[in-house]
């Protein structure tokens, strides 16, 4: 690549990770937006995210099979949800900072792509990718250890591990014996900025709407308004 990140040596001391190959590093950090105002960049970091995707999850499913050997497989599967969902990660990356490096286009930039959660989680896998490229499962493990799975204990404390979706299917059915159904209201943005809006109903009566990067995230803030409304959290 051509294009370099600004403060490379400031990134890589707050990692503590120095790199072999610079580019990878920097790769992590290209947004798809910036190759549309750079077209002699060919390269952006949706594929060394998917990489990155892939190494976080068996990282955490290792630490949490290792840690909690009492645990049944649903129990481990909702804690590993809870850890590597896109608002934990968003959290991470404003803790590392990792905002402040993206390149993104102009639009993009004045949009406040830095501090959107969905690129800063896309963002923290792809450096994952990078990591894992770079140094190995080892590092990046080391890595996903230190960022990420130790807030397991907090998460479990706050009851951030518990699913909006499934808790609002069992108090509607527990309560009015019915199953709550999700509809799109609408959606805005372009391909990469896309934003969501899901209604959640009961019955034929709208109990609840939520936004977000994804239709799967809408319903989940859609079912969180609905238990608000229904005073059940």
């Amino acid at each position: 690549m051509t294009v370099k990140i600004k403060n490379m040596n400031d990134l890589e001391t707050n990692l503590g990770i120095s790199f072999k190959d610079k580019s990878l590093l920097t790769l992590a950090f290209v947004h798809k937006s910036y190759i549309n105002e750079h077209p002699s960049e060919r390269h952006y970091n949706e594929r060394i995210e998917f990489l990155g995707d892939a190494v976080l999850e068996l990282s955490v499913t290792q630490f949490l099979y290792k840690e909690y050997p009492d645990q049944p497989e649903g129990q481990l599967t909702n804690w590993r949800s809870a850890l590597v969902k896109g608002k934990n990660l968003a959290r991470v990356s404003k803790e590392l900072n990792l905002g402040q490096y993206l390149l993104l286009s102009r639009g993009e930039e004045l949009s406040g792509g830095r501090e959107k959660e969905y690129i800063l989680a896309n963002t923290l896998e792809a450096l994952i990718g990078a990591i894992y490229l770079d140094k190995g499962f080892q590092v990046a493990d080391e890595f996903i250890l230190k960022n990420i799975a130790q807030l397991l204990d907090e998460i479990i404390e706050k009851g951030l591990n518990v699913d909006s979706k499934s808790r609002v299917q069992e108090l509607a059915q527990d309560r009015y014996n019915l199953t709550p159904t999700y509809e799109l209201i609408s959606e805005s943005g372009p391909d990469h900025d896309k934003n969501f809006v899901m209604g959640i109903s009961f019955g034929k009566r709208l109990a609840g709407e939520g936004n977000g990067p994804s239709k799967q995230d809408a319903e989940q803030s859609a079912a969180q308004d609905a238990m608000k409304k229904e005073g059940w959290n």
